[in-house]
């Protein structure tokens, strides 16, 4: 009997070695660490209220920026070792830049994210008034992926900026503070439901047209008028911010859910809020930049726009904005430099596509292949491949990057999981990351594991807050 106890020991050990189970990332956290992560987690709750929108989030973190010594590239005469710089572009693309002690044409070590996220977008006409129902709604078209029902019946805010007619450009919030109105999109009841709805699909519970916003009910007082609610909004629009109904037509106006990020559970151990894919990742990447001192390879937090509609247009990854980047980086120190370095240097550099995995929902497990699945809590998650069936659409890293990632979270003692989006032939989804490696730079997909993606209400964990700050961290300074 003795024995086989022994030999049970012995096997239990070298499972330990041999195996590899990831554990939870709260084991063995201290009091002291769990106060840095909850100062982590509070300061990320005020960005996501803050930041709604992209050009919100950038206007945020670039604010942050400068508060931590970063001036804008154009105003730096010289760029030496340590040196702090970010450039922006059109408001949504933001670079934040450590000068390494290399040469930039040895490559960057670059964290990559979005700060794009699925909404409603107003429809260049959207504002109509419901024949002689006296009610004011405004069409929208909507961004991204989302369950089109979950937008139904719940608060929601109007953010965005508008170029009048005269050139002048107003910014937009209506619906965050406690005294303001907030907007909803109105869902059938369901004593009515029954042949109007019910017999539909799920995905067409709300169609698309029929996410329109209610906006108002109050007549002007005008008699002449026509369409008098209609014009007691516009009325509205034109006493507070000089719009008239043209100006919509060059405007950029979102619909986001009304309400603030709130920390979830008992423990408060979770955070819930919109927009968290990905700006979860966009300012995780800057907060782990601040603590950058003087790195080796130069360092570049990386935010881009359009990831959810397939990264195209002048803000999405596909443009020249990279490229532009790290040429005026280039020229800033050395007015003579060749195209050839500017090549050598986007092939030589490492990047992490920093985006959200899928954490498995404990009501709807069989989605996921348990062994290769993500689950909130147990820190950062590296995603080798995303895409969807047999790999399509995906950047698939090499063996040889993943090597060199796992083998620095394990060095820094970063709690890390790796999974995919779900079984083989369930979904799928993709990232930045294949358009990074098309300067033939290695990249690798690595970011938290989120609850509810793409809802109006997206949870994520704040030990992988914490955990994707000190990931990203390592990450810069990888030599």
């Amino acid at each position: 009997m003795a024995a086989k106890k022994k030999a049970s020991k012995e096997g239990s050990k070298k499972e330990e070695k041999l195996g590899f189970k990831p554990t939870s990332a709260w084991d063995g956290m201290t009091k002291r660490t769990q106060n840095k992560m909850n100062k982590v987690a509070q300061e990320y709750i005020k960005f996501l209220d803050a930041g709604k929108t992209e050009r919100e989030a950038v206007v945020y973190l670039t604010a942050l920026l400068e508060k931590n010594g970063f001036k804008p590239l154009d105003k730096v005469k010289r760029l030496s070792v340590g040196t702090r710089v970010y450039t922006t572009n059109r408001g949504k693309n933001l670079a934040a830049v450590i000068i390494g002690s290399e040469p930039l044409e040895n490559g960057l070590n670059i964290v990559a994210s979005h700060v794009d996220a699925p909404r409603l977008d107003l429809k260049q006409n959207p504002l109509y008034e419901s024949g002689d129902l006296g009610l004011a709604l405004l069409r929208t078209h909507y961004y991204g992926g989302i369950k089109k029902y979950q937008w139904a019946s719940i608060p929601l805010a109007l953010h965005g900026t508008v170029i009048l007619a005269s050139g002048k450009t107003v910014d937009i919030v209506i619906g965050e503070k406690d005294e303001d109105p907030v907007f909803t999109i109105t869902d059938l009841l369901p004593h009515l439901s029954g042949k109007k709805q019910n017999v539909r699909k799920l995905p067409d519970g709300i169609r698309g047209e029929e996410l329109q916003v209610l906006v108002g009910s109050m007549p002007i007082n005008d008699e002449k008028a026509k369409k008098k609610v209609k014009l007691f909004v516009l009325d509205y629009l034109n006493k507070n911010y000089g719009m008239v109904e043209e100006d919509f037509v060059s405007a950029e106006l979102e619909i986001v859910p009304a309400y603030k990020a709130r920390e979830v559970g008992l423990d408060r151990s979770l955070v819930g809020a919109y927009g968290q894919d990905d700006r979860i990742c966009a300012f995780t990447s800057v907060m782990a930049l601040l603590d950058v001192k003087k790195p080796k390879r130069t360092a570049m937090a990386l935010l881009f726009d359009k990831e959810e509609i397939g990264s195209d247009g002048p803000t999405g990854v596909k443009s020249k904005y990279l490229m532009n980047t790290i040429g005026d980086l280039m020229e800033k120190k050395n007015p003579n430099y060749r195209d050839a370095g500017l090549r050598r240097s986007l092939e030589l550099s490492m990047a992490l596509s920093a985006d959200v995995n899928a954490g498995v929902n404990p009501i709807f497990k069989d989605v996921h292949e348990m062994q290769n699945a993500a689950k909130i809590g147990y820190g950062i998650v590296i995603t080798k491949f995303t895409g969807s069936g047999g790999k399509y659409m995906s950047n698939d890293a090499t063996a040889e990057f993943v090597g060199k990632v796992r083998k620095l979270y394990n060095s820094k003692k970063v709690p890390w999981q790796a999974a995919e989006l779900g079984k083989v032939d369930e979904g799928g989804g993709g990232t930045v990351a294949k358009f990074l490696a098309q300067h033939n730079m290695d990249v690798l997909d690595c970011g938290p594991a989120i609850l509810a993606m793409h809802s109006p209400f997206e949870i994520s964990s704040k030990v992988d807050i914490f955990a994707c700050v000190n990931a990203y961290n390592a990450f810069y300074e990888l030599k």
